[in-house]
């Protein structure tokens, strides 16, 4: 009995032993097959965008380390959702890519969507951002977040805070604050984001959450004011602004960001290989050099880090959403 007892563990040790190989083997040849024919970098948005020509830059880096061609395909449509969706269904081999930014996380919280962000994808990277920028008039009696937060308290919803429009970035920035700082702030919305630093620069209105390029012109010329940035650390290209986390309202965050998706299901050599690649071709100059003068920084992050973060995004704006009552017209 004893006997027969050896025999059947040596047994299973030998399969278990075979089907590791096995896995190893599969793997170690997807990896070396890779890739083997054009792969499609779809943009969610039309051509000309930040989005867009980060893509561009990219894609001849890549096409050169991968030894294939890398194809931007720009696919607009419903704030994104339109690419997003293809790329969700596409076949899950690394040939086909998605770039992904911030606002896309937002939008789960608003409406119904053919794919979830969170599990229809393989995370890739995440390749940098640029944070939006906390600003105030002159004439606002503020030189702090902390200030702001005390003068909204003395103003129930009497401080006009410009938009670019209902559910987008800023909206749901200055909705976080609201939530965060415990304040009421008068949100007004507008068409563009340009739009909104027009209206505050005429001293229209009190407060914008605005991008580096919008707003930095204005703050050099002493019109505007800032108060914080929205980035997780502070951007280098304004070292002594505070984040708006650290300087009074905990929890706060809110930037443009940039990352690669592959659709769910996607081989694990495969993922690698591309997040190693990706992580060499940021070390250009060339692209750094684009990202800041886009009030922008690279900032690498891989597979597991860009998984976490865009569910803790997804699931602050939800909390957002439903604790302000946002409802899109």
């Amino acid at each position: 009995m004893e006997c027969a007892r050896l025999k059947v563990f040596t047994i299973l040790r030998l399969l278990v032993a075979l089907s590791i190989l096995l896995v190893f083997s599969t793997a170690t040849a997807i990896a070396a097959s890779y890739p083997s024919q054009p792969i499609r970098l779809i943009v969610p948005s039309s051509a000309g965008g930040a989005d867009d020509m980060i893509a561009r830059l990219l894609s001849p880096q890549l096409s050169a380390r991968l030894g294939q061609p890398v194809i931007v395909e720009n696919i607009g449509g419903a704030g994104g959702i339109r690419g997003t969706e293809v790329a969700s269904k596409a076949t899950p081999d690394g040939h086909t890519l998605l770039m992904v930014m911030g606002f896309q996380t937002i939008q789960p919280a608003l409406r119904e969507l053919p794919f979830d962000l969170t599990r229809s994808f393989a995370p890739i990277v995440k390749m940098g951002f640029s944070p939006f920028l906390l600003v105030v008039h002159s004439s606002v009696p503020a030189n702090s977040v902390k200030e702001f937060i005390a003068l909204a308290k003395q103003k129930p919803g009497k401080l006009i805070c410009a938009t670019a429009g209902l559910g987008g970035s800023a909206h749901m920035g200055f909705s976080l604050i609201e939530r965060l700082a415990d304040v009421q702030l008068k949100i007004v919305h507008f068409k563009s984001g340009n739009a909104s630093v027009v209206d505050i620069v005429g001293g229209h209105s009190d407060a914008v959450l605005g991008t580096i390029p919008t707003v930095l012109t204005y703050i050099k010329a002493g019109t505007l004011r800032v108060l914080g940035t929205g980035g997780a650390k502070r951007s280098s290209l304004l070292p002594d602004v505070p984040t708006i986390d650290e300087a009074g309202i905990p929890g706060f965050g809110l930037a443009q960001w940039w990352g690669i998706l592959a659709p769910a299901g996607t081989p694990q050599p495969v993922v690698e290989r591309l997040t190693s690649e990706f992580k060499e071709v940021l070390q250009s100059q060339d692209l750094r050099n684009w990202f800041l003068n886009q009030g922008a920084e690279l900032d690498y992050t891989g597979p597991t880090e860009l998984g976490e973060f865009i569910s803790q995004e997804v699931a602050k704006w939800k909390r957002t959403v439903k604790e302000a009552g946002i409802k899109l017209e």
